[in-house]
C-alpha cells in the first residue's frame, strides 16, 4: 500500500508543476516516473487526487489523443473543459484542440 501512495505522491509532484495553459498524458507521466506501463495508475492517482489536501491540476493531464478521458472524476461533467478553457486551451467534442501545441512533456521539460 506504501508504494501506491509513494507513486501516487510522485505522479502528484510532476503534475503540479505542468504550467497553465499546458497539458500533458497519463502516459507521459508513467514514463517520466520510470513506470511506462503504468498509464492507468496514473489515471487512478488523478481520480484520487480530488481528495488530495492541496489542490492538483488534474485537469490538464488527458489521454494520448488529447481527449478529456477523466472528465468525469470532476464536480461537473463540465468541469475538466472549464477549467481548462480558463487557461486558453480549446475543447471541442471532449478533445483538446492544437494537442501538440500545448503538450507538455515531462521527459523534456524536467530533463536535468
Amino acid at each position: 500500500m506504501d508504494s501506491k501512495k509513494d507513486f501516487f505522491k510522485d505522479v502528484f509532484e510532476v503534475v503540479e508543476l505542468i504550467p497553465k495553459g499546458r497539458v500533458t498524458s497519463y502516459g507521459a507521466i508513467a514514463k517520466y516516473l520510470g513506470a511506462a506501463k503504468s498509464s492507468r495508475v496514473v489515471g487512478y492517482a488523478m481520480n484520487a487526487s480530488h481528495s488530495a489536501e492541496k489542490l492538483i491540476p488534474a485537469h490538464r493531464v488527458v489521454n494520448r489523443n488529447g481527449m478529456l478521458t477523466g472528465k468525469m472524476h470532476f464536480p461537473t461533467p463540465d468541469a475538466m473543459q472549464e477549467r481548462l478553457e480558463a487557461e486558453g486551451i480549446v475543447v471541442k467534442k471532449d478533445q483538446i484542440q492544437d494537442f501538440q501545441k500545448h503538450f507538455w512533456d515531462p521527459m523534456i521539460e524536467l530533463a536535468l
